[in-house]
């Protein structure tokens, strides 16, 4: 059976391989590994066209060679898979830097979007990659930036415009993920703010994930912007679908790119991550528990809301 799409493509996510995993944690998927599973995952016949990858050891290398990328190619290629997005690692562990920060900081930021768009354009010349974004982030903590609102905004847009110029001397798009970790990014309103203070609508969207657009909804990091009442009650799906609306009707003119992911609507999170909120399977027993089958739901329904305002479903 061919898939009913020709748009969004399904790529499934190599991160998960790393994030949250290594020293005192899980130990790393390898990417080997991440690709087996992911050419070998199919339901009802639909199966992941691509791959999207987290360019950052040990998977690959941000400082990888010409040879080095092609012997990537070559092993996604002959799994009859592609590559779409990147994500460019911007901050400190990973060599960046903040992008509110000094100018060293800045600097590193920029370096490590520079080489991520040059790593994109090798892949599309191996003709491995022929959409996807760049992710990017602000790589600073909403307590840092609360500390000069103003400054600290105009600091991050004054480098994503940067970042938009290299960028488009490669050909490429860069993608802001909307989580409550990124100071300035950090609720709904904040990101709309930031974007339209960037003002390159071109080259700079808005990529949406499924559990960190619910938590902007709750309004963890910025409860001036909560959408959801203190007091609510997960099984009145009416309340939660108009609060979705909220966020997907204000940064619907800025998505480029969506993750769907899940999330038990709680900020248990683990890892370096401030309240990202804890990751799970649709029928993990963490919400079955906690809030029952209507929370899977619900989530369910974001999915479909958040496709709408892409106008993918």
């Amino acid at each position: 059976m061919d898939a009913p799409y020709t748009f969004p493509k399904l790529h499934n996510a190599m991160w998960p391989g790393l994030v949250g995993k290594g020293q005192d944690s899980e130990p790393v998927i390898s990417l080997d590994t991440m690709l087996d599973l992911t050419q070998a995952a199919e339901v009802d016949g639909v199966k992941f066209d691509g791959v999207d990858l987290f360019l950052s050891l040990p998977h690959t290398d941000i400082d990888s060679t010409d040879d080095g990328l092609q012997r990537l190619a070559d092993n996604i290629g002959q799994r009859g898979l592609v590559v779409g997005s990147l994500v460019a690692p911007v901050w400190p562990p990973t060599g960046g830097g903040s992008a509110m920060g000094s100018d060293t900081d800045r600097k590193n930021f920029l370096t490590q979007v520079r080489k991520a768009c040059a790593i994109g354009r090798k892949l599309r010349d191996l003709g491995i990659r022929s959409y996807g974004v760049v992710r990017i982030d602000s790589s600073a903590s909403p307590s840092e930036w609360a500390k000069d609102p103003d400054r600290n905004t105009t600091r991050i847009s004054d480098t994503f415009r940067e970042a938009c110029d290299i960028a488009e001397g490669h050909g490429e798009r860069l993608a802001a993920e909307g989580e409550i970790c990124w100071g300035g990014m950090h609720s709904w309103k904040r990101m709309v703010q930031l974007l339209e203070t960037v003002n390159r609508p071109k080259t700079l969207g808005f990529q949406a994930d499924m559990a960190h657009t619910l938590l902007y909804t709750l309004g963890y990091n910025a409860p001036e912007d909560r959408i959801l009442p203190d007091d609510y009650d997960w099984k009145k799906r009416e309340t939660f679908d108009v609060a979705l609306r909220v966020v997907t009707n204000a940064l619907r003119p800025w998505t480029i790119d969506f993750h769907v992911a899940q999330n038990d609507g709680t900020v248990k999170g683990s890892g370096s991550h401030d309240k990202t909120g804890r990751h799970c399977l649709p029928n993990d027993p963490a919400v079955s528990d906690a809030t029952s089958n209507e929370t899977v739901l619900l989530r369910r329904r974001s999915i479909s809301a958040e496709l709408s305002c892409l106008g993918a479903a």
